[in-house]
């Protein structure tokens, strides 16, 4: 499903990346780990079409995101895939389920059925009854959930997590680790995870270790 070659990317003359070559199917959960300064977020990026690499491919269903143009790749990241950061990211002027239509309505989807879809999502995550509450009437745990229906809400082929239960304490964390596995066996959801949490990592079908720009065989 997603099939990344020889990703190579530098920031002036330091090499972050070099020659990554990786492959994710449907409905895998992969973990990437690795120490700090390994480049783990800057493949994620790549991975998820924010960051362009200097060398290499990154394909979809074997559609090379890396030849689109800039208007193209945004349309293409908005309809195919889906993001959860370790801050959340909402917009605090917006209700929950506004945040979570936010990317269905860039996509010019109607309101009824957008609306319909995240309140479906809110409901299945636990938090429907907070719909109309705004991110600072939330707690960290729910705002994350939130944030999860928001990646949800346009039905992406995959979901990059970048530290998503780095902000969490221990108890939201495993309820958001538990989440990711039922969101996999319920819409055959495809995850890669960015951690530093050992127990998420090692619960994951695959789990890759960075080591200095690299993979670590």
């Amino acid at each position: 499903m997603l099939t990344a070659t020889d990703i190579q990317k530098s920031y002036g003359s330091l090499e972050v990346l070099k020659g990554i070559d990786l492959q994710i199917e449907q409905g895998e959960i992969i973990s990437i780990v690795g120490a700090s300064g390994a480049g783990k977020t800057t493949l994620l990026q790549i991975l998820g079409t924010l960051d362009r690499a200097d060398r290499g491919k990154v394909e979809y269903d074997g559609v090379n995101t890396q030849t689109m143009s800039g208007k193209d790749l945004s349309k293409f990241r908005n309809e195919h895939i889906g993001f959860i950061f370790q801050f959340h990211h909402l917009l605090p002027e917006f209700t929950a389920l506004e945040n979570v239509c936010i990317p269905a309505f860039i996509g010019k989807k109607s309101r009824k059925e957008v609306e319909g879809r995240a309140l479906e999502l809110l409901d299945f995550l636990g938090v429907k009854s907070r719909a109309s509450h705004k991110p600072s009437e939330l707690s960290g745990g729910e705002q994350q959930r939130v944030a999860v229906a928001r990646s949800l809400i346009n039905q992406p082929s995959v979901i990059f997590a970048d530290e998503p239960s780095g902000n969490l304490d221990s108890a939201n964390a495993k309820e958001l680790h538990d989440l990711f596995f039922r969101l996999r066996d319920e819409f055959n959801q495809t995850f890669v995870i960015v951690t530093h949490n050992e127990e998420l990592a090692a619960m994951a079908d695959r789990e890759i270790v960075m080591v200095d720009g690299r993979l670590k065989k």
